[in-house]
């Protein structure tokens, strides 16, 4: 999404490491959380809150979230790993990006649902189109009992216009989430390529990895009939993973 920038919570991170001296040594032994006055809970380091590539301190708003984050530096080794901090990333990207871009990024949730995948069934083969109405009809019938968010399905691949109604309760419900909350939604929803996906993960609805099962039920389907090879295996367990990490991240935020 273009209004959501790297979530790369150190600026070493975005040089890659490609040279062993770019790369940031561990430089704390001790990995902790605690109360930081009414903002929510801090993570310390050795009693010193780090900070985010914005030089904010690192505070999130419940002490589950903190905790969530804190684990992440707790588990470092020798070196700073940034791919391995996730919640840290979207922590650092709650606090610094998000609250400047609120609008913008809202409408690009929302933009989702006018192209949601779970809008789009297959002409053919029968079994795929018979796999995706009996996995995608629950969920679009979910958001328009739950969220008001009425989509219509459309077969094959042209485009089916929906309603301005459905689409701006999609905006108004991400404007009403949190910085921290947003983040996630805003990250959910292009991982999964649909609103109605992303706010069932982000409402506690589906777990991560149901979500995102749900999300590649065209795919699942040609690997089962062409096979998968290894290297698309590894993607396809990253995003997994992340769904599952958001999945973490909303339940640690309403704690």
């Amino acid at each position: 999404m273009s209004h959501i920038p790297p979530l790369d919570p150190m600026v070493a991170a975005r040089k890659g490491f490609r040279e062993l001296e770019d790369r940031t040594r561990r430089f704390w032994k001790e990995v902790t959380v605690a109360p930081h006055g009414d903002d929510g809970w801090a993570v310390l380091l050795d009693g010193r809150t780090p900070k985010t590539p914005a030089k904010a301190p690192l505070v999130l708003p419940t002490e589950a979230a903190a905790r969530l984050v804190a684990d992440e530096w707790a588990a470092q080794g020798e070196f700073l790993e940034p791919h391995s901090m996730p919640a840290t990333r979207l922590a650092s990207t709650a606090i610094d990006r998000i609250g400047q871009a609120r609008e913008p990024v809202a409408d690009e949730i929302a933009a989702y649902a006018g192209t949601d995948v779970v809008c789009y069934l297959a002409e053919h083969p029968t079994p795929l189109v018979k796999r995706q109405e009996a996995a995608w009809t629950p969920w679009r019938e979910w958001a328009a009992r739950e969220m008001g968010v009425v989509l219509e399905p459309a077969v094959g691949i042209i485009h089916q216009p929906q309603s301005e109604d459905a689409i701006a309760r999609v905006k108004a419900h991400a404007l009403t989430l949190n910085d921290f909350r947003l983040t996630g939604l805003a990250t959910a929803v292009p991982l999964l390529g649909s609103a109605v996906l992303g706010l069932a993960l982000e409402q506690g609805a589906l777990s991560g990895e149901e979500a995102f099962d749900l999300s590649r039920i065209d795919e699942l389907f040609q690997e089962e009939q062409w096979g998968v090879d290894a290297e698309a295996a590894e993607r396809t367990e990253a995003r997994r993973a992340e769904a599952a990490l958001l999945e973490r991240w909303f339940s640690a935020l309403a704690q």
